[in-house]
């Protein structure tokens, strides 16, 4: 009988926002592109965090800046296919522990395979900025024939806000493990071949080795609530910046507009930014005041934002 180990992997999502596009640092693996990964050396790192960034610089040769923990994956057969790490074997079973870490600013990988993809690639129906994404109604109608039990009907109608519940942009995870239980997504198939009757729907996204898509999803669901609670944006943009700037990169993390008299309004309220002698270059009008986040923004318990959707 083959000896079981438990092999601890550590997971990256390295988020950062250029012009209006998220994008998340992916590394390209035989089976094609994921997340960066590698197992964790209890004999070379003290923390797990430790080990986080010293992989993800010798994948990516990028430093990484503000880092939280994720997630802890462990369910039996989430690496399907395996996650090929060095020193695993077949019975090894691998739990990974995801981080999210946020960049002010796209960090060029000086590493062949690294490439910074937009999240959108891999979640198409979750930008709704130029209002409702083409490919969500043809998602929704494969997912009503699928959805054949009340509690199915009622994940359904939660995760996609129909039948007057309001579309909530954290339950970015739900949407995408209903997609996967229908058997709409690539992964899918891939995992467990022959179990889905239909083949994966078009328009449903990039997909990712082993679990890394449902990883990413996690990851911008709690992106996405954390905003509202603490002001973690200002970790994605430069020092000093515009509010029209600001809103931009709120927008791309949320993936609805938000209503900019509103959204200024609040900033002043809460005293989340301060007005610098400082100014933009602006074409057809007058220089763009810049800002930069205020003491209280970037406290542990600063307040977080209020995000008015913009309402067309």
């Amino acid at each position: 009988m083959a000896e079981h180990r438990l092999v601890i992997g550590l997971n990256a999502v390295l988020a950062a926002i250029e012009g209006e596009t998220p994008y998340v640092l992916c590394v390209e693996r035989p089976d094609g592109w994921g997340l960066p990964f590698g197992s964790f050396d209890p004999g070379q790192h003290r923390t797990f965090e430790l080990g986080l960034r010293d992989f993800v610089a010798n994948q990516a040769a990028i430093p990484l800046g503000y880092v939280e923990q994720l997630y802890t994956f462990g369910d039996l057969g989430r690496e399907a296919p395996r996650a090929q790490m060095r020193d695993t074997g077949d019975s090894d079973r691998i739990v990974s522990v995801g981080y999210l870490a946020l960049s002010p600013a796209i960090a060029m990988a000086t590493l062949e395979r690294t490439a910074w993809h937009s999240w959108y690639d891999y979640f198409p129906w979750e930008d709704w900025r130029d209002g409702a994404p083409t490919c969500l109604p043809a998602l929704l109608t494969h997912l009503d024939t699928w959805a054949t039990t009340e509690g199915q009907q009622a994940r359904l109608r939660t995760a996609f806000g129909i039948g007057g519940i309001a579309w909530e942009e954290e339950r970015a995870l739900d949407r995408y493990e209903l997609l996967y239980e229908a058997g709409l997504v690539q992964e899918a198939h891939r995992d467990r071949p022959g179990e889905h009757p239909s083949p994966p729907l078009a328009n449903t996204g990039r997909a990712m080795i082993s679990d890394h898509r449902r990883i990413l999803a996690t990851a911008i669901a709690r992106l996405r609530g954390k905003l509202r609670y603490r002001p973690i944006v200002f970790e994605m943009i430069p020092e000093l910046f515009t509010l029209t700037r600001l809103q931009t990169a709120v927008e791309a993390v949320l993936g609805f507009s938000v209503h900019k008299q509103n959204f200024r309004r609040s900033l002043e309220t809460a005293h989340l930014v301060e007005k610098t002698e400082s100014s933009a270059a602006a074409t057809g009008g007058r220089p763009a005041a810049m800002y930069r986040a205020s003491l209280l923004a970037r406290e542990k318990h600063a307040p977080g934002l209020t995000l008015p959707r913009r309402r067309d």
